[in-house]
């Protein structure tokens, strides 16, 4: 699908505010509402738009620790990527699992209440998952920019 200047617009637009209705999008895009609704529904035909979210803080819900670990598997073992990745998606701390080309298989983030609990999650259940040879810790101090905006 070509994607034109008024879908762009209407995806920065989008990008600001998810929640916006068809009326009130098409408003900001100087546009009528059933144009702005087929060209919606033709950007999420063609898998542009996959959903829209809602963003939760996680400070104000009590979680406000933030790990990232960096983990290298043991690649004798075949299936160790699967294995692994299998059981890590069973852990409801682990917030995001993504997989890497380099020194470092894995990229894993866990969001823990404090301290104490990231620690009980670690012991418990990060050591338990299979064909770990070496864990990096990196705790977040500050969030200086989180964005999953695209500069269109």
């Amino acid at each position: 699908m070509q994607v034109d200047d008024i879908d762009r617009k209407l995806l920065r637009i989008l990008q600001d505010d998810a929640s916006l209705s068809v009326a009130e999008l098409a408003a900001q895009a100087n546009m009528s509402a059933g144009p702005c609704w087929r060209r919606i529904e033709k950007l999420e035909s063609a898998g542009i738009i996959k959903g829209r979210r809602v963003e939760i803080d996680y400070g104000a819900l009590g979680y406000a620790v933030l790990v990232f670990l960096r983990i290298t598997l043991d690649k004798t073992q075949g299936n160790a990527f699967d294995e692994f990745i299998r059981e890590a998606n069973k852990v409801p701390e682990v917030d995001a699992i993504q997989t890497l080309l380099g020194r470092v298989d894995i990229r894993m983030d866990v969001r823990a209440r404090d301290l104490k609990h990231y620690q009980e999650i670690y012991k418990s259940r990060i050591l338990a998952l299979p064909h770990i040879t070496d864990i990096e810790a990196l705790m977040l101090v500050s969030e200086v920019k989180n964005t999953e905006r695209l500069p269109l």
